[in-house]
């Protein structure tokens, strides 16, 4: 379906042309290369067309939402946000790069990049507007489509917020200053981003509670030992990660110990060692049974209450009640090849662990691609895997060679033929995969390697 009217068919042309094209993922050592010699028309080349091709693949994506979402006039809203970027960036599509056209351009940028400030927000009041007109019934294949589109969208933002944030710092009209390049800390200290994170977060804690649990940081530098912890990373991004499990484990142990005069303390551990940089988190809030871990990753399950609907058009409500932090929290993580993961010990408390790659040339972007296979995800009946879904209800099995398995399953389905990664940027994975397929039947199956999955 065609989510843009008739007087918009241009656009809608634009849009076809566009989305055929793969996003070009860059790594944190190349932006530092290019902000340490940084020109501003060599940017405003490369942006001018990799800005169009990442909106296009997302706002392909929005058109394969449920009709009964794309009814929702939040939803309606933050498309006509897209609709509009997208007509911004295209309108500098054949300029030469002048100076006037070079300011203009870094305008846009910001104009753009302030009119998505409230994405996040707004998609979610969409799916509450969507669980009112359905009494809070939302049908099984929708939830699906919703959480796999989420993670998409959300992804999508970050990694465009990157590209404008740099453009608009490092050739602004304030100039920059430090040693950060652009929104890059070339010497990030992971300990002084938990101790600002946690005390943000504390400060909020005492005010609902009355009372917070201390702080205390181990640090272990097996690579450089004796040397405080470096990392070429972006801060904001780990303050983002580390301020909501900073609030998730007080506000567990707070409300775990009620009113123990000595909570026990929030205890995070930094450790470099040859490929990672991990960042652990580990308190005594209680933990949660392990069935409901995976639920924290969703974004239509939340601990907290709900917060109240504003009384305005435009949603002003704050994120918690979403349930919506942890979820984007992990894409930080994964943005740049990282990870975040929980583990809990229910009956004493949690741990959550950050990953980075200790190495910028290694910290690549992770980027949804709009294709054949996120298409029929929005379509199938059994959902398909990749970064964005990792269903735990399928067996995936990855075959290099033909291979017989016996398969003892309860309930018959069907037999699918699948890649395993559809935005990898290493086509190398592909070749290695040779075979995916997804089984849930009782079967004694023998399957031959299947080349060429997007033909």
């Amino acid at each position: 379906m065609k989510l843009f009217p008739v007087r918009l068919s241009n656009i809608n042309k634009m849009l076809d042309f566009y989305s055929q094209f793969n996003p070009s993922p860059l790594s944190i050592k190349q932006f530092i290369d290019f902000g340490l010699n940084a020109c501003p028309r060599k940017s405003f080349v490369f942006l001018r067309k990799e800005l169009p091709v990442r909106l296009a693949n997302i706002m392909k994506e929005i058109t394969l939402l449920p009709e009964s979402l794309l009814r929702m006039p939040s939803v309606g809203l933050v498309s006509a946000w897209y609709v509009k970027s997208f007509e911004e960036v295209l309108a500098f599509e054949k300029t030469d790069p002048t100076d006037p056209n070079l300011e203009k351009f870094c305008k846009s940028l910001t104009q753009i990049r302030d009119r998505h400030s409230d994405v996040v927000q707004t998609m979610a009041q969409g799916i509450l507007e969507l669980k009112e007109s359905r009494n809070g019934a939302i049908e099984p294949s929708t939830e699906l489509s919703i959480q796999y589109f989420l993670d998409r969208l959300y992804m999508s933002r970050i990694s465009i917020r990157m590209l404008i944030n740099q453009h608009t710092i490092l050739f602004g009209e304030i100039p920059q200053t430090g040693r950060h390049i652009g929104s890059i800390d070339p010497l990030c200290d992971p300990h002084m981003v938990v101790r600002d994170a946690y005390e943000n977060a504390r400060f909020l804690c005492d005010q609902y509670y009355l009372a917070s649990p201390e702080l205390e940081v181990i640090e272990h530098n097996q690579i450089d030992k004796g040397n405080p912890i470096k990392i070429v990373y972006v801060p904001s991004h780990l303050y983002h990660m580390l301020f909501e499990l900073f609030k998730n484990s007080m506000r567990a142990v707070m409300e775990h110990h009620g009113t123990e005069h000595d909570v026990p303390p929030i205890k995070v551990t930094i450790v470099k060692g040859k490929e990672d940089i991990c960042v652990k988190m580990s308190d005594q809030g209680g933990g949660i049974p392990r069935s409901q871990v995976d639920q924290l990753f969703k974004y239509m399950y939340s601990t907290a209450p709900q917060p109240p609907k504003s009384k305005t058009d435009l949603p002003l409500v704050p994120l918690a009640g979403y349930g919506y932090g942890l979820p984007i929290s992990r894409l930080y993580a994964r943005y740049f090849h990282g990870d975040l993961v929980l583990f809990s010990c229910e009956g004493y408390g949690s741990d959550a662990i950050i990953y980075l790659k200790a190495f910028s040339d290694e910290a690549n972007e992770l980027l949804p691609i709009f294709n054949k296979t996120s298409t029929r995800f929005y379509k199938a009946t059994v959902p398909t895997g990749d970064w964005s879904n990792q269903q735990q209800s399928v067996q995936q099995i990855a075959l290099c060679d033909t291979t017989v398995f016996d398969l003892d399953m309860r309930h018959p389905a069907e037999i699918t033929l699948l890649p395993q990664f559809d935005i990898s940027q290493d086509r190398s994975q592909h070749d290695m995969l040779g075979m995916k397929c997804l089984v849930t039947l009782g079967f004694r199956i023998k399957l031959k390697r299947v080349k060429n999955w997007n033909k």
